[in-house]
């Protein structure tokens, strides 16, 4: 395998194990087992296991916002491509790799004084709240842009809100919860 192969195949591992087991529940050695290869392979292209979880955290938010965007761009515009940030959270939801949300599972095990990881988390939540702000210049019209930005805010955090509650609860109705209060926010 290429180089950039095996730093891939050593991301996508310990993504399933970081996402499926928890960042501190899984241990450098686990992820060599899983990836079949040695320790040395896998310092050679990360120094630590905080380098990776920040690999981990990217590879989420990338793939995530990849199948988001995909999802949203489907949807008539207007006030159905905001709604459909729920409709893509449902689905989510209902497929058999819901575990939450990787950013939360993962600040939530981390102590406050790690810088490098909060940072990462901190700048995945600011993307998705600039996407969100994009989605209301886009197809609400009439909005000031403070409007828009307050607005980002208000659906973001009924997006994180249902992320977590649906996780905790083990049930939908957070998400569509959320949805129904999104749908009277717009």
């Amino acid at each position: 395998m290429k180089h950039s192969q095996i730093r891939y195949h050593i991301i996508k591992i310990a993504a399933d194990l970081f996402y499926n087991n928890g960042y501190n529940l899984t241990g450098i050695n686990e992820i060599i087992k899983e990836a079949g290869i040695a320790k040395a392979t896998l310092y050679n292209h990360f120094k630590s296991k905080e380098d990776i979880c920040i690999a981990y955290l990217k590879y989420k938010n990338d793939n995530f916002l990849l199948d988001l965007k995909s999802f949203i761009e489907t949807k008539d515009d207007g006030k159905t491509k905001l709604i459909a940030l729920f409709d893509y959270l449902e689905k989510f939801y209902q497929s058999n790799h819901f575990n939450g949300c990787w950013c939360i599972n993962t600040i939530s095990e981390i102590p406050k004084s790690n810088i490098k990881i909060r940072f990462e988390i901190q700048e995945q939540k600011e993307t998705l709240i600039h996407y969100i702000e994009e989605l209301i210049s886009n197809n609400l019209k009439g909005l000031s842009e403070l409007e828009s930005s307050q607005l980002a805010k208000q659906i973001y955090i009924l997006y994180e809100g249902a992320v977590s509650e649906s996780y905790l609860q083990q049930k939908i109705w957070p998400i569509r919860s959320a949805k129904s209060i999104c749908n009277k926010l717009i």
